[in-house]
């Protein structure tokens, strides 16, 4: 999901079980990717260690968190979350009007929808949840705890939905997270909580704009703020880029556009797509990366359920009697109520068919939403690629001396990694975060978003790699 954040106003009861069940030593993951790492075609660097998603291409979620296109209100989010006939109850956090595309709208989703099913049970139900990502882990969670019989069908090999680690400890000294992996400055006291469980975590301050040319100054967000104001006092939504054209702010300056891109691999949506009623977050300082392998997470919530993965769920037929499941192997399996999880993009692709059809009210909030394209591509590299420090010194390649509490010889307790962002030029992903100042580790994240999302899921993992090293030419033209 959006790397805005990981957990926002989480419930207590679920919260609890969710840092209980975070552990200093992560469990191995239990499909890691241990595919070899290409080996780029030109005479650049080569990393030792790689891995990317492609959630754009991916048939369990055509996308990675949904987003509110131009001249859509909220109330389609509304709408979508409505049970049907008090058999049909959904969660996910396209059903979530307060931060939709984020992991806390999953947890906030899963607790509206197990509560709303809860109150039409009967004792002793059996209870499906389609889908084993944090919105449905989490309602399976609480509907266990009442007393349900609960089937979670999951149609990966694996749980976590959108959230996925990729824990391999010959590639990586933490786990290379694909999914939703930042926790926001709201999260002060989930952070504080996971540094008492000794949760390794990894701030990210400072940023680094760069051009082939050299280094840039940061582009202020007030024009992006001031236009965004604007465009919210008119009687009509416009799209971020129209409000932007209207202020007289051109869009295609370098400085912005890099902005754009950055807010862009947040949201997962292009400027041209983004409203201006329902504005996509600004980047900010605080954000803190989490270290560890986050499968036990669901684990935990999942336990008391019965589990069934590989298990994609074509069909959902449903009457006053109860619901009758199709599943991919040909089984047609009987509930009484069931709560689905799918995304919003595997909604809108036709892949889960429904008898009778969905109510209008929910079609159309399906056809109107957004699936926004966000992926992500983890680097690791023997060696330092830039041996000179960043403008003012935070997030640069060389670290500190060795600190307590750390790992790796040139990690700095006090260091953080930074925000890289390339300005200009033709790079496909333009926002990376660098985590060696923290963690001692030669990792890069490179995170991007809409199209250039979409174009780079579509690439081979040769392609792909080499449009990572390509996109970091900018920031290896530094001298000592």
């Amino acid at each position: 999901m959006t790397r805005r954040t990981l957990l926002i106003s989480a419930g207590a009861g679920v919260l609890g079980v969710l840092l209980a069940s975070c552990t200093p030593e992560p469990a191995p993951s239990p499909t890691p990717d241990r595919s070899p790492t290409p080996q780029p075609t030109t005479d650049t660097i080569t990393p030792a260690a790689f891995a990317r998603s492609a959630w754009s291409t991916d048939a369990f979620a055509l996308g990675a968190a949904s987003f509110t296109p131009v001249g859509v209100l909220a109330g389609a989010r509304d709408a979508l979350a409505e049970p049907i006939d008090e058999r049909l109850f959904f969660a996910g956090e396209a059903t979530d009007a307060e931060a939709p595309g984020t992991v806390g709208a999953a947890i906030r989703s899963g607790e509206r929808a197990a509560a709303q099913l809860l109150r039409a049970a009967g004792r002793n139900e059996r209870v499906a949840v389609i889908g084993a990502g944090l919105a449905g882990a989490t309602a399976a969670s609480l509907l266990v705890a009442d007393g349900l019989e609960v089937t979670v069908f999951e149609a990966r090999d694996r749980v976590g939905g959108r959230i996925q680690s990729v824990v391999d400890d010959e590639a990586w000294p933490f786990p290379a997270q694909l999914g939703g992996w930042l926790l926001g400055a709201s999260d002060a006291a989930l952070i504080e909580t996971l540094e008492k469980l000794d949760v390794r975590t990894a701030p990210i301050a400072g940023s680094w704009w760069r051009s082939e040319e050299g280094d840039v100054d940061a582009p202020p967000l007030e024009p992006v703020e001031s236009a965004i104001t604007a465009a919210q006092q008119g009687l009509t939504d416009s799209s971020l880029e129209d409000a932007l054209t209207a202020a007289g702010v051109d869009v295609e300056e370098p400085g912005l556009s890099a902005l754009l891109a950055a807010i862009t691999a947040s949201s997962g949506a292009d400027a041209d797509e983004q409203s201006t009623w329902f504005p996509p977050a600004l980047p900010a300082e605080g954000d803190v990366a989490p270290l560890g392998d986050l499968t036990p997470v669901f684990d935990t919530l999942l336990e008391g359920a019965r589990l069934s993965l590989s298990s994609p769920v074509g069909r959902v037929a449903y009457d006053d009697a109860g619901v009758s499941l199709g599943i991919a192997s040909g089984e047609s399996l009987s509930f009484d109520r069931v709560l689905l999880t799918v995304p919003l993009g595997v909604l809108q692709s036709d892949g889960l068919q429904f008898a009778p059809a969905l109510p209008f009210g929910h079609r159309g909030a399906i056809a109107d939403l957004g699936m926004g394209r966000i992926e992500t591509v983890w680097l690791r590299f023997d060696d330092p690629l830039v041996t000179a420090a960043p403008p003012g010194g935070a997030g640069g390649a060389e670290g500190g001396e060795g600190a307590e509490g750390t790992e790796g010889d040139d990690a700095d307790a006090d260091a953080a990694p930074t925000v890289w962002h390339a300005v200009g030029g033709d790079a496909l992903i333009r926002t990376w975060v660098n985590l060696h100042p923290a963690t001692g580790e030669n990792v890069l994240v490179g995170i991007v978003g809409g199209d250039a999302a979409g174009e780079f899921a579509e690439l081979d993992d040769q392609k792909a790699l080499e449009a990572a090293i390509s996109s970091l030419a900018p920031f290896l033209a530094t001298t000592p």
